[in-house]
């Protein structure tokens, strides 16, 4: 399987002490060696950087890892193929734009022979993956052909949710530079960190962080990740079937969708 990492911030945060720490997972720490990419927003724009090569291992990766690029929303991942060869165009996070935004999305797991009707938004790649964004902006994109509020949209989200993890295992972050919406159907966990700020270290690399340090009291800073990230600090893993809509750090929304076996 893959691994996500997400995260929601009231203010440009910089996220390379997680993005360390999830790089080392894919060749050194872990066996997530067939591909890696990393998505930030900035304002209405999106910097995406991808890579086939093993994150550990990856001179783009290691870029990203000086790059001190500060952002209020971040989607990434670390690819464990079993849908689809190792290439760029596999490579989660995939982007698509919609009602003039774009729309960035990550998945961790597998739907088997998932190959919804052919519209509007298709796929580039092999991966069930993209086929599964692609479905989801075809779907709203169906019923809302203009702009709505995320409100309105979250029966959409979570109807769709509840069909695809009936078919197999289906976790996945989304955003579209406003908010992010997080779904478990196995594994996902979330640290809140808010003043009072302390210090955290890495459970795959010897690096450690004073956040004390690098933050204002008002900062309130979510991360999201497959696997808890840090030593020594409380990570809450979501219970299978959970939905959050994050906003400036925070849920503002969250609900539960009774699981059914694929």
């Amino acid at each position: 399987m893959c691994e996500l990492l997400g995260m929601s911030a009231n203010v440009p945060t910089d996220i390379l002490f997680s993005v360390t720490g999830l790089m080392q997972r894919g060749g050194r720490t872990g066996p997530h060696t067939d591909g890696w990419g990393v998505a930030f927003y900035e304002g209405k724009g999106l910097r995406l950087f991808q890579d086939t090569q093993p994150s550990a291992h990856s001179e783009v990766a290691e870029l990203v890892q000086r790059y001190q690029i500060k952002s209020e929303l971040v989607i990434g991942h670390i690819r464990q193929a079993n849908v689809g060869d190792v290439c760029l165009a596999n490579t989660h996070p995939f982007i698509r734009e919609l009602w003039g935004h774009y729309w960035c999305f990550a998945h961790n797991g597998q739907l088997k022979e998932f190959n919804p009707p052919q519209s509007f938004y298709r796929a580039v790649g092999a991966t069930d993956s993209e086929r599964l964004f692609c479905d989801l902006l075809n779907r709203i994109r169906q019923q809302f052909p203009e702009p709505v509020e995320v409100e309105q949209l979250l029966p959409l989200l979570t109807q769709a949710c509840a069909e695809y993890q009936a078919q197999g295992v289906f976790n996945c972050l989304m955003s579209n530079g406003d908010w992010l919406f997080s779904f478990c159907s196995t594994k996902l966990a979330e640290i809140t960190r808010r003043a009072p700020f302390g210090p955290a270290h890495l459970k795959d690399a010897d690096l450690s962080v004073d956040f004390h340090a690098v933050t204002t009291p008002h900062d309130i800073v979510t991360v999201l990740a497959t696997e808890p990230l840090t030593e020594e600090e409380t990570w809450t893993r979501h219970p299978p079937g959970t939905w959050v809509l994050w906003r400036q750090g925070v849920s503002v929304a969250r609900g539960q969708i009774s699981s059914s076996p694929p």
